[in-house]
């Protein structure tokens, strides 16, 4: 399917089953963290999926790339992004809704027990505690409000399903907290990842994968380590990737 581009756009190939997205040129990106994510989500063919903070929707497209889910409900709140993402959803021919709405009240949208998973690739910054970018879009996408994240995890445990799932990645040294709140929201973590930026560093990110409702149990997995020590994508970061022609996203 063909679209018509707006003045300072371009289609990006994302190189995954012949997947596009449409992006604005000098407007935020999103990165590796999306990637990684969208590979380590328990996601099931047929789930329906919630994406909190969808920026220009690029989790669904990742995740519908990867057979992982059939339909799904994205909320954005800053309008510009959340039209984008509608127009990425409908290159792509993908089943579901962009909200122009909070996450923290997507179930005023889609009622309670509605959707197998939630995937979330959250602002790490706090408002308030971080010096805010000048950009206004840039800050929205990048800075939590003053209460975190657990607004978004209260409406994720609301919207979920018995046995539901809830990926995310969150900086590793806020560990401590999400996993308080997660457990205080009764979403269990049954699953983690460090993400090392090369084997002789330190975590700087992590996966998370919790489930509504389970019994205590974290499995630990290896380490996921992204740069090799010449400085090249490891063998896993690779694999992720897909060997994507043109190395970024």
């Amino acid at each position: 399917m063909e679209t018509e581009l707006l003045p300072g756009e371009e289609v990006h190939d994302l190189h995954l089953n012949g997947l596009r997205i449409i992006q604005k040129q000098g407007g935020f990106r999103f990165g590796m963290d999306a990637v990684l994510l969208a590979d380590f989500a328990r996601i099931r063919g047929g789930d329906t999926v919630a994406d909190f903070g969808t920026g220009e929707g690029v989790l669904p497209l990742l995740l519908r790339g990867r057979g992982k889910g059939a339909a799904y409900e994205a909320f954005e709140i800053q309008e510009e992004m959340a039209e984008l993402a509608r127009r990425n959803f409908a290159l792509n021919a993908l089943a579901g809704r962009v909200w122009t709405a909070p996450a923290e009240r997507a179930w005023e949208q889609l009622g309670q027990h509605s959707v197998n998973a939630v995937i979330c690739n959250p602002p790490y910054g706090r408002s308030g505690t971080t010096v805010v970018n000048p950009d206004e879009r840039r800050a929205t996408a990048r800075h939590q409000g003053p209460e975190g994240i657990l607004p978004w995890l209260k409406s994720a445990e609301r919207i979920l399903r018995g046995n539901g799932r809830l990926a995310l990645i969150y900086p590793a040294g806020e560990l401590p907290e999400l996993l308080a709140s997660l457990n205080s929201c009764h979403l269990t973590p049954k699953r983690l990842r460090l993400i090392h930026p090369r084997a002789d560093r330190p975590a700087k990110l992590a996966l998370i994968d919790a489930v509504k409702g389970a019994r205590p149990h974290l499995e630990a997995e290896p380490p996921l380590i992204v740069f090799d020590a010449e400085n090249r994508w490891t063998d896993e970061v690779r694999r992720i990737y897909h060997m994507q022609a043109d190395g970024e996203a």
